[in-house]
């Protein structure tokens, strides 16, 4: 059985679409910090999108946990042209399209950017990946929102509409559990 435990980055406290702009995280509360670690298990893998605040993360959390690469296939969804923009600001830019892109997640992309589908697939790749190269292993996952909420509707057979619907915070843990055929949702968010 192999265990996933994904945490969401620490805050970037940013207003705007953040996808593969690389914004850096706030760790400076380091109580929680060492509650997150001391909830997750010491004999896991540890990997973290390539993005500083994940790989920042994972720096924080690391202890004597085997680090791996860091993976840019678990990288959040690429927002193409509206990364950097505020929801009103994409919103006025393209009305139509983004209220598409939230309402009927699938292959709706933002402008020069990536579809949930497109995502899905790309992270899921790497996690079917993974779960060959390491069964019965724990795997710590530092990565972002979207990529997290992509495992939680592989996990949960959800859409990709009622995926979007869970909150997943930042330095919070979803743990999910692969059998070998099965998948299992444990715990989504929790926060240590």
């Amino acid at each position: 059985m192999t265990t996933w435990w994904w945490i969401r980055h620490g805050p970037t406290h940013e207003k705007s679409f953040v996808g593969w702009r690389d914004v850096p995280a706030d760790l400076s509360d380091t109580a929680q910090i060492a509650r997150l670690d001391a909830h997750l298990p010491d004999d896991a893998l540890l990997v973290s999108s390539d993005l500083s605040r994940c790989t920042a993360t994972a720096d924080a959390i690391a202890g004597q946990r085997t680090r791996l690469p860091h993976a840019p296939d678990i990288r959040e969804f690429d927002f193409g042209d509206w990364d950097g923009l505020d929801y009103e600001q994409v919103m006025a830019r393209d009305p139509n399209l983004s209220r598409d892109y939230w309402d009927k997640p699938g292959d709706v992309a933002p402008p020069n950017g990536e579809s949930w589908n497109a995502a899905a697939n790309r992270i899921n790749a790497y996690v079917h990946d993974m779960n060959a190269r390491h069964p019965d292993t724990h795997i710590i996952a530092v990565a972002h929102f979207g990529a997290i909420l992509t495992q939680v509707q592989l996990a949960g057979g959800l859409t990709a509409y009622q995926a979007v619907s869970h909150k997943i915070d930042n330095l919070s843990v979803t743990r999910l559990t692969w059998d070998g055929t099965v998948w299992d949702t444990g715990v989504i968010n929790h926060l240590p």
